[in-house]
């Protein structure tokens, strides 16, 4: 039995559309999130600002219909890479996992996943979604655009947000901020 040419033509163009609007995956080789945590208080000369690396476990994206993200990281792989003090470097990752701030055995994954993606301009959006972070979950919104086929941005959020309470030091003459930077590259798999 022979299979007419137009019914071979509306199952290439359906395959073809969902293929379209499946998400992809990102490339967590080629990705990257790093979070920046900033000093404050009376003797803040003295202590130092802190970059984290936080390696993306899996993501996917659908870039076209619902556009949506998805993300994850586990808590437990985030690594301080500091140049300011190497010595100071394994307490402050210890601290970082510990119990006083991620407890990152407790709570082992964080996960983003937007609920609104509004487009602002050419290759630029507004995504809305819930951050779950230390068994708490809550909405964030941050501004993401694309070059040279890599989506880039930055959010911000607040650790209290979250029930975690910014490490003091020498009775809250060194402190950290409430607020932190989050700076991310996210490049998809090829299709």
């Amino acid at each position: 039995m022979k299979i007419p040419r137009i019914l071979l033509l509306f199952a290439t163009l359906a395959l073809l559309c969902q293929a379209a609007e499946s998400p992809r995956s990102v490339d967590v080789a080629q990705s990257r999130l790093k979070i920046h945590v900033y000093k404050t208080g009376v003797f803040s000369a003295f202590g130092h600002n802190h970059e984290i690396e936080a390696p993306i476990e899996s993501g996917e994206v659908r870039e076209s219909g619902d556009l949506s993200v998805a993300l994850r990281v586990d808590a437990r792989k985030l690594k301080v890479v500091d140049r300011e003090d190497a010595k100071s470097r394994p307490k402050v990752q210890e601290t970082m996992k510990g119990p006083q701030v991620l407890d990152s055995t407790q709570f082992p994954e964080i996960r983003f996943e937007s609920e609104k993606i509004e487009a602002t301009g050419s290759n630029h959006w507004t995504v809305r979604g819930k951050l779950s972070l230390h068994g708490q979950n809550h909405p964030i919104r941050f501004d993401v655009s694309l070059l040279d086929k890599v989506y880039r941005g930055t959010a911000t959020i607040k650790q209290t947000d979250f029930g975690i309470t910014p490490v003091t030091v020498g009775g809250g003459s060194v402190k950290v901020k409430d607020e932190i930077k989050i700076d991310f590259t996210i490049r998809l798999k090829a299709q």
